[in-house]
């Protein structure tokens, strides 16, 4: 049953965003559509409605945002990433040149 709850939880998660992001489009499309439609009436000055289309935007880029860094932190837990992507390994730190006898400091001898 915990699994089952779980993975529950699992798709909530992904489904949620998945909601805001259509829902953000459809308002978009809306603010568009109806600053259109108001274009042919002329007895109507075409307005356009800038708070819900900046709403629609803000709502679809947080949902596909949520979504492609999902996918994204996934794909690099599973070694799936191209090169560019993976993290860089560290680098061995690199040796003094105080035992080497090549220190050019300006100590003379």
């Amino acid at each position: 049953m915990k699994l089952i709850t779980q993975r529950l939880i699992a798709i909530l998660l992904l489904v949620i965003p998945g909601l805001s992001a259509a829902y953000g489009f459809l308002r978009m499309k809306d603010a568009l559509y109806d600053f259109f439609a108001k274009m042919g009436v002329e007895t109507v000055n075409p307005d356009f409605d800038w708070i819900k289309f900046i709403g629609g935007a803000v709502l679809f880029l947080i949902g596909i945002g949520f979504i492609g860094g999902w996918i994204f932190f996934r794909d690099r837990k599973h070694n799936y990433l191209s090169s560019r992507f993976r993290p860089r390994p560290s680098r061995p730190p690199r040796p003094s040149s105080l035992g080497n006898g090549n220190s050019n400091d300006g100590h003379v001898e």
